[in-house]
């Protein structure tokens, strides 16, 4: 038995934390947000409050579809919308999703309710309310099969590829073993490694595929000028950036892909599943992803219920919705910023423990935390999100040909 007491949603699946969202539609009102979610810290309802926000007020069908996934995620029990009230931002099809899922939702226009602070004394008696209410919300077991993992790498040097990275790999093994649905990315970070990718692919056409989201990624960066390399990966070691991409490949481990999704499509079951995270069409909004955050918000909004994050260089971030766990892959990096780090995979480096070793203690790590274990990012109160505009197309049958 996993130990885990999922929170049942009325869609049948089931959430590892009940977070009542707080999303702001556009940049206007991110303070008002902001200071409706300051309300409860210090108090015992302190990160069970959280704040998510899209900053544009231009309408991108990406972002609405994302706030959609995120709002209507297993890990979320209610959400509060905050709304200036002109942005073009569609929030009564967002209020209308929330609804039919069957979790209480509320939106506030600051036009309409008084101002600065009648909205945030409004939404904190909301908030207040309403979180009683998910309190009682139904219990389920829940097993290892039923999760979803996501894997992102950020602030890589020399040691990621040869200790963090292939840990991870073999967690994700343990968890696809068991059940469990795993995602890695990122096709920008995979430049070299496509045909590796498409002998492990579950059919031909998907492993066509594979070939082609990292084709598109290599023509994205070549269009903008500079590819998914920064000044801190060459100050850690690393030279090129099909070094770099081995070092990322790593981490999805030895299972067979069974897919390959974009933000918001969320894996049919288990199996380990490659995020295209590239935008399609011509270079409309500048780099993919801006930071390491976004990615992390791009898993979740497919169904994680939590990330590895590996980092050689170091990292202090967390999530909004979904707990990061933060594997360290460099041994004086863990000792510098050991406060921050979940697990030590500088051991391999310093020949202490094996690959094999840190995996399974990764996995065992997942588990846990899907039972309730705080993660030392939670612990902190790290809360980082970040949702910007991309262009995507939906995907085709032969990018999940196990799904029927």
């Amino acid at each position: 038995m996993s130990g885990i007491q999922g929170w049942l949603r009325k869609d049948g699946r089931k959430g590892i934390r009940n977070t009542l969202v707080v999303a702001y539609l556009v940049e206007c009102a991110h303070f008002v947000a902001a200071e409706i979610v300051q309300r409860f810290r210090n108090t015992p309802h302190e990160g069970a409050v959280q704040l998510i926000g899209f900053p544009g007020c231009f309408p991108n069908e990406y972002a609405a579809r994302m706030m959609e996934r995120l709002c209507t995620h297993p890990n979320v029990g209610a959400v509060l919308f905050v709304s200036l009230g002109c942005e073009s931002f569609d929030k009564v099809r967002a209020a209308n999703a929330v609804d039919a899922s069957g979790r209480p939702v509320k939106t506030l226009v600051i036009q309409k309710a008084g101002g600065t602070k009648s909205t945030i004394q409004a939404g904190a008696d909301w908030i207040t309310q309403t979180l009683a209410q998910i309190a009682e919300g139904p219990r389920a077991a829940m097993g290892v099969d039923e999760l979803i993992i996501g894997t992102v790498c950020g602030g890589s040097d020399g040691t990621s590829g040869i200790s963090g990275n292939p840990a991870a790999g073999k967690a994700f093994d343990l968890l696809v073993g068991e059940g469990a649905a795993c995602i890695f990315e990122e096709t920008g970070e995979l430049i070299g490694c496509e045909e590796i990718m498409a002998e492990r692919a579950v059919t031909t056409e998907l492993g066509q595929l594979l070939r082609e989201s990292v084709q598109k990624a290599e023509r994205y960066y070549a269009t903008l000028g500079y590819g998914s390399f920064a000044a801190g990966n060459a100050a850690g070691g690393l030279s090129t950036i099909e070094e770099k991409s081995l070092g990322a490949y790593v981490k999805s481990g030895d299972s067979p892909i069974s897919g390959l999704i974009k933000p918001g499509d969320v894996p049919p079951k288990g199996g380990l599943y490659l995020m295209d995270v590239v935008p399609d069409g011509e270079v409309r909004f500048g780099f993919p992803n801006i930071s390491d955050n976004a990615e992390i918000v791009e898993m979740i909004a497919s169904g994680a219920h939590l990330s590895l994050f590996v980092t050689g260089r170091g990292s202090v971030v967390g999530s909004a919705i979904s707990p990061v766990i933060k594997i360290c892959a460099n041994p004086d990096t863990f000792r510098a910023l050991a406060e921050d780090m979940d697990v030590n995979a500088g051991d391999i480096i310093e020949g202490n423990r094996s690959i094999a070793e840190v995996g399974r203690e990764i996995r065992d790590l997942v588990v846990a935390v899907a039972a309730g274990k705080q993660t030392k990012s939670e612990e902190l109160g790290h809360r980082e999100f970040i949702l910007t505009y991309k262009s995507f197309e939906p995907i085709g049958p032969a990018c999940l040909p196990g799904a029927a």
